[in-house]
Formats: structure tokens, sequence, C-alpha cells
């Protein structure tokens, strides 16, 4: 199993694209994803699923 599985898996069943995150989050995409290469904190993961979370509403609205 890859590091970050459910972060992993939360944006590829939301259909939300990592770089989307990344921009949110505040870095580059290719900075994200070398940062989930590694287990994150779970500080990290709380910030990183409300970004997904804004996102899976965001695109909620949009329909």
């Amino acid at each position: 199993m890859k590091a970050n599985q459910e972060l992993r898996t939360r944006i590829e069943e939301n259909h939300i694209r990592y770089w989307q995150v990344a921009y949110e989050y505040g870095i580059d995409d290719t900075a994200f994803s070398k940062k989930l290469r590694r287990e994150l904190p779970e500080e990290e993961k709380e910030k990183i699923n409300k970004i997904i979370d804004k996102l899976i509403k965001e695109k909620e609205e949009k329909k």
C-alpha cells in the first residue's frame, strides 16, 4: 500500500485533480506529489482533507 493511501483514494474517487489540491494547499503540484510519498502527520492530513472537502463542495455547486 502506498503512503497516504486514504488521501489518494479520496482525491481519485471524487474525480479531483492532484494539481487542484496542491494549488489550494499553496504548493506546486510536483512538490505535492513528492510530499505524498511519505506518510504525513495527522495534522497535515486533516488540512488536506479539508481542502478535498472544499473542492468536492465547489464541484457539487457547479452541477
